[in-house]
């Protein structure tokens, strides 16, 4: 383990004013919003939306690292350069999914559990070989009646520290995604306990398993109430309840904290941003993102729009985006500016 080399590529994705876009929609997921946006689905149609994204003029200013697919780290821009070499041209690290996806968890209906680890080393090894510097794996933790359950939680937690471990081998630094989902009529406080819950034996697996916590970086929801339940808080309450778990139950020698958007809206996921950077305290971590239809949505819809000049406008509106959160870095961005 290189550690010298996981910790400079860690805090480069979480420099000041910068953060991270996230890519790596599976092809399903992808050809989902094509489809959605009249846009017939394809290797090329998929190939074509990103190229176009990842050539916006000046979005390396706010934009550090980009995870993308497996099909798209495969993949060339319009002029025949292969995207990751296009990216760090850029300044921009390459970055890479790496499970397999989320699978139903044996004896726990409704519950999952994140695949990959079969293979992974090599995986690993190919990835860094073709320019990726950091990776990506999501586990899915849904709260609902007598759920998660600590089998869930346990899993979770054991397969995260691996993966990580594993990513740390080969030279990537590990983004660790204990994703909490808004799915559900659970009130925030109840957001609270299963994100603690979830750090917890995270990072307790994370120290058993050797993961050098300087060379990593975290991926969690923001504390807030299910997308069903009657009491929301306000974006206030979202901040302060995030920072006050994190607070505790995050390592404080972490580097950086790269929040998911998780289903907010584009204007909210940067405000509880800004919020957390305007707070008169210092972190111990840096407090980035990590988003992705938060920083894609209007791009995809202005690039499936049609009009002669869409492919610009598309880059314009994600570098808007990406510009936006770039202050929210800093607690300067204000709503007055989306105007």
């Amino acid at each position: 383990m290189d550690k010298g080399l996981l910790e400079k590529t860690a805090n480069e994705l979480v420099a000041p004013g910068r953060g991270i876009l996230a890519a790596d929609e599976s092809n399903g997921t992808m050809s989902n919003r094509l489809e959605a946006v009249g846009v017939e689905p394809s290797v090329e149609t998929r190939r074509a939306y990103r190229s176009n994204l990842f050539s916006a003029d000046g979005y390396e200013s706010s934009i550090s690292g980009v995870i993308l697919f497996d099909e798209t780290i495969r993949q060339s821009m319009d002029d025949g350069t292969p995207i990751p070499n296009a990216l760090s041209h850029r300044g921009v690290h390459p970055g890479i999914k790496v499970d397999t996806g989320a699978k139903e968890l044996a004896h726990h209906k409704g519950e999952k559990i994140t695949e990959g680890l079969d293979g992974l080393r090599e995986r690993c090894e190919e990835y860094f070989a073709m320019g990726a510097r950091f990776a990506k794996w999501r586990a899915v933790i849904k709260i609902g009646d007598s759920v998660p359950s600590n089998a869930c939680l346990s899993t979770n937690a054991h397969a995260l520290a691996r993966y990580a471990a594993i990513c740390q081998e080969q030279g990537l630094v590990p983004i660790i995604e204990p994703e909490v989902l808004m799915e559900g009529d659970h009130d925030a406080n109840r957001c609270y306990e299963v994100t603690a819950a979830i750090l917890d034996a995270t990072f307790s697996q994370c120290k058993v398993q050797g993961v050098h916590i300087p060379g990593a970086l975290l991926k969690p929801n923001m504390i807030m109430a299910g997308k069903d339940c009657e009491e929301q808080i306000s974006r206030e309450e979202v901040a302060q309840k995030t920072v006050n778990c994190l607070t505790d139950h995050v390592p404080h020698e972490l580097p950086g904290i790269v929040f998911l958007s998780g289903g907010q809206s584009d204007e909210d996921a940067t405000a509880h941003l800004n919020l957390m950077n305007q707070m008169e305290v210092e972190h111990p971590w840096q407090l980035s993102y990590s988003y992705g239809r938060a920083l894609q949505s209007e791009a995809l819809r202005t690039w499936a729009g049609g009009k002669t000049d869409s492919e610009a406008s598309s880059q314009q509106e994600f570098s808007h985006r990406a510009r936006m959160n770039g202050l929210a870095r800093s607690g300067e961005w204000d709503e007055s500016l989306e105007d």
